[in-house]
């Protein structure tokens, strides 16, 4: 009895060993690919206010002055052009932030390239999770709530941007040809580079974890 019990207990620790293993290779199979390690910053990079980003318990906390934190790393070499991005995000009481693509890296102040889409579930700002910033807006009811985890889902293909919220889409956009921007938005198109997270205001806490890309 003991020789089989032994036995049933080496079978279920192997078979548990090996599902972290299956797991990441169904993520490899589906072509899913992490951006972020869960303990560190390596891989991004931030220039104004480097302390409003940090590492807590697996995920990215931002918390502070006005910063963007670039993802600088190897996959794709940083320059993406089709693809699908997701995160697990959770927002606070009146917290705002954003998920920038399609950017490139700068030393301060707002992105100006690539577009921003919306991470604000109670912000005075109106514009809501789940916008393509000043493109499409949802405006006023968030699609997630404060102090719960959400997944923010970016799909880019050719010209046409789609956004969920918990597998909900709420935006389905497709830049015209030959768009004109006004000249505070002028790099706001499709075209190709990274992903950034933004670090709103002094008063905006929100965290990210679970940062996944598929290169399409």
């Amino acid at each position: 009895m003991r020789i089989r019990l032994s036995l049933t207990a080496a079978l279920v620790g192997a078979a548990l060993l090996l599902a972290p293993l299956a797991v990441t290779r169904l993520e490899a199979q589906d072509g899913w690919i992490s951006i972020f390690d869960g303990k560190s910053l390596d891989g991004w990079k931030v220039g104004e206010n480097a302390a409003t980003f940090k590492v807590e318990e697996g995920h990215i906390v931002v918390f502070g002055p006005r910063a963007h934190l670039y993802y600088m790393g190897p996959v794709q070499n940083h320059v993406f052009t089709d693809f699908e991005w997701k995160a697990d995000v959770m927002t606070f009481p009146g917290s705002n932030s954003g998920m920038y693509f399609h950017t490139e890296y700068q030393e301060g102040g707002w992105p100006q390239k690539g577009y921003e889409v919306q991470v604000n579930n109670s912000h005075t700002d109106p514009i809501r999770t789940g916008s393509l910033y000043n493109i499409v807006n949802v405006m006023n009811t968030a699609p997630a709530r404060d102090n719960e985890w959400f997944t923010q889902h970016i799909i880019v293909k050719g010209k046409t941007v789609t956004i969920k919220v918990n597998g909900k889409t709420t935006v389905e956009y497709t830049e015209p040809a030959g768009v004109q921007r006004p000249a505070d938005m002028a790099g706001r198109l499709i075209s190709k580079g990274t992903f950034a997270l933004q670090g709103h205001d002094p008063k905006s806490r929100v965290h990210y974890k679970n940062i996944m890309v598929k290169p399409l």
